[in-house]
């Protein structure tokens, strides 16, 4: 579908507003911010974790609030794809845990707006 005349600044709003969420997603998980997690999260949020568990939002933000695990969280190769309403996140991640092992894995994260607000409302963790 090619946008009509007029949509592409909203859709350009979109795409910065997406990223900048992304990165407040990132430095949520990384710090442990349940506060900013309550606000971005949908009530349904639903994640699809790496040791193949799904938590809710309130299970999520549960484990959010436990003994920080992550010194180091960054995203390459994001890409934002836009569909309306919904938007999906794909990104490469590396890490690095409290106890100094390395890592890497990648994301998928479901947003949707709801009232004219981003939410997430599912996430797909992998480590490789």
């Amino acid at each position: 579908m090619t946008p009509m005349l007029g949509e592409l600044p909203a859709m350009d709003d979109d795409l910065a507003t997406l990223g900048e969420l992304n990165d407040d997603y990132l430095e949520s998980v990384k710090m442990g911010d349940v506060d900013r997690f309550r606000e971005i999260l949908a009530d349904d949020f639903l994640c699809s974790a790496a040791d193949g568990s799904v938590l809710d939002k309130t299970q999520f933000l549960e484990l959010t609030a436990g003994p920080r695990s992550l010194r180091y969280l960054g995203a390459t190769d994001i890409r934002i794809r836009l569909f309306g309403d919904v938007a999906i996140i794909h990104a490469a991640t590396t890490f690095t845990t409290m106890e100094g092992r390395e890592g890497r894995g990648r994301y998928t994260d479901v947003w949707a707006k709801r009232d004219g607000v981003w939410r997430a409302v599912a996430a797909h963790v992998t480590r490789l």
